[in-house]
């Protein structure tokens, strides 16, 4: 026979309800259509539960931006991980970040409604221990294969987060997904390739032009 669960247990399991709903409706109908009512509805609870764990909507979606932030940082480190080779690494956890916002949920809430509904600041401070802290990191170890290199990790990390955030939504909205992902991915390796070189060889400097 099973125990009773305990206050704790029950109020966990309230708060992951609520969550879970709440995501699919933010996901489905976006921040501004998704109401707290819907919400409580969907998760058989009472507003008074609700508002028990979250202060208002903006909280309910604030926390689910922690969650999705967190799974798109899982998934970069578990393609990442297996690359020996730091550039590859980089690259891998790249094509990760992609593929995890071309999911039409993740990219609503994590990439337009976000940065809006929270605002910029707001929205780099839940980012900076997830998937910014994934990017860092393999910039830092890709450098750091190349002694060389005179480029500085951080500026270069806020350069390719920004071009990442917005290659993974030139992908959603292409009218052919599959020959964008293709197209953007050949792009990418080139990218960095040209930008970090080899470990062998320094990052070639762009070709000047030649003046008419």
């Amino acid at each position: 026979m099973s125990r009773p669960r305990t206050q704790a247990e029950r109020l966990a399991v309230t708060r992951a309800t609520l969550l879970r709903e709440a995501r699919l409706i933010f996901a489905a109908s976006g921040y501004d259509a998704a109401a707290t009512e819907e919400i409580v509805q969907r998760a058989e609870v009472t507003r008074g539960a609700l508002y028990y764990h979250f202060k208002d909507k903006r909280a309910v979606f604030e926390a689910i931006v922690e969650e999705v932030a967190s799974e798109i940082a899982a998934a970069i480190d578990k393609r990442a991980e297996p690359a020996g080779d730091p550039l590859q690494a980089l690259i891998e956890g790249t094509r990760a970040f992609i593929d995890a916002c071309l999911d039409p949920a993740v990219r609503r809430i994590y990439l337009i409604d976000a940065p809006a509904v929270l605002g910029w600041h707001r929205w780099r401070e839940i980012d900076a221990p997830h998937g910014l802290r994934s990017l860092r990191e393999g910039v830092a170890a890709v450098l750091a294969a190349r002694p060389d290199q005179t480029l500085s990790v951080e500026p270069i990390t806020f350069l390719l987060s920004g071009a990442f955030n917005e290659a993974a939504l030139w992908v959603a909205e292409a009218k052919d997904e599959k020959a964008a992902r293709r197209e953007m991915d050949r792009t990418l390796v080139q990218l960095m390739e040209r930008l970090f070189g080899s470990p062998d060889e320094p990052a070639r400097p762009p070709r000047a032009r030649a003046r008419a």
